[in-house]
């Protein structure tokens, strides 16, 4: 397990060189150039070149992109052209916060989404059928921010329910540990502000699920009734195996294979689709950070992103390349 851990590691490293190259290339073909897009209206002749001398963007290519991927591989990925401060730095202040969110987006997905497409498929052709599948239907057509806007407006300013901004209330007196709020009050066991911090993450996180929910809803059921219509079940049910170990065993254990598979792309979407719900609840995490440089044409702060969300579908890639083995005896990682 471990040899093929590390062999899926290092067919990383060329997957983020090529995307690297793109990247660094597709920056520099911005209409104008670089300093044009960073400099916007201001773009004179003048102001161009002192950008270009500044950052080096007159000096050739090849020369440009070895300097750059120099300063990748040592962890500097520049400063932001906002805040004037290391792009790491800023990532690292706000990445716990989107993880937070998108853990909690994933955890409502899937904790409704498998059991109710599961359902579905057992009660096929049923009222609760067709429920779900026009559930998931209206899901995935409702866009994010529209569904944001509605749950904020509902239970934040018309009913007061919940909160519609920020990690936490202000008056909360919160030690901050890790950067993960609802963590850190669990390790100092100031519960008050783990279940305040939870409370933050409700609207935001579901209005983020909707669509990883709608879909594995349709993933789990399509796969239940493709698993339950198989020979071997049949067999099964023919010689009298109880009916539990036929959906633990047999149903289920089989049909997560498809499941598992949607819910790690869902998990890499649930980060890089974060930016329009965090702008809505004023989330300080990485989308609303990455909102802002969109508009500032801070490109620095869109590499470092583009970057961390490859290296987060790649890792997350791997984890459910592993899990198959688990999952399915007969899946076994070569």
């Amino acid at each position: 397990m471990l040899r093929t851990i590390g062999k899926r590691l290092l067919l990383l490293i060329p997957t983020l060189f090529g995307l690297t190259v793109l990247l660094f290339f597709w920056v520099r073909a911005l209409p104008g150039g670089p300093a044009a897009a960073l400099l916007g209206e201001r773009a004179t002749p003048e102001a161009i070149e002192r950008i270009n001398e500044a950052y080096g963007f007159n000096r050739p290519l090849p020369e440009q992109y070895i300097t750059w991927l120099g300063r990748l591989l040592q962890g500097d990925f520049g400063n932001s052209i906002e805040t004037r401060r290391p792009v790491l730095e800023e990532f690292a202040n706000r990445f716990p916060a989107t993880v937070e969110l998108a853990v909690m987006a994933l955890i409502i997905a899937v904790g409704i989404g498998i059991p109710l497409g599961y359902w579905a498929a057992r009660h096929h052709g049923r009222l609760i059928d067709h429920i779900s599948v026009a559930g998931s239907l209206v899901g995935i057509t409702i866009p994010v921010f529209f569904l944001a806007f509605i749950l904020k407006w509902i239970f934040a300013v018309q009913l007061g329910w919940l909160p519609s901004t920020g990690r936490q209330d202000r008056g909360v007196d919160a030690t901050h540990v890790t950067g993960f709020y609802v963590l850190d009050g669990l390790l100092t066991g100031e519960l008050d502000a783990s279940l305040n911090a939870i409370v933050h993450l409700l609207l935001p996180a579901i209005a983020l699920a909707t669509i990883p929910l709608a879909i594995i809803v349709r993933i789990t059921r399509a796969s239940v009734l493709e698993v339950v219509n198989a020979d071997y079940v049949r067999t099964g049910r023919a010689k009298g195996i109880a009916q539990s170990t036929i959906r633990n065993r047999f149903v289920l254990r089989n049909a997560m294979l498809p499941v598992v598979t949607t819910i790690g792309l869902q998990a890499g979407l649930l980060i890089s689709g974060a930016v329009l719900t965090e702008t809505v609840f004023a989330f300080p995490g990485i989308g609303a950070f990455l909102a802002g440089a969109i508009f500032a044409r801070d490109f620095p702060v869109l590499q470092g992103f583009v970057l961390f969300i490859a290296l987060s579908y790649a890792l997350i890639n791997l984890l459910v390349d592993i899990s198959y083995s688990f999952i399915d005896p007969r899946v076994r990682i070569q």
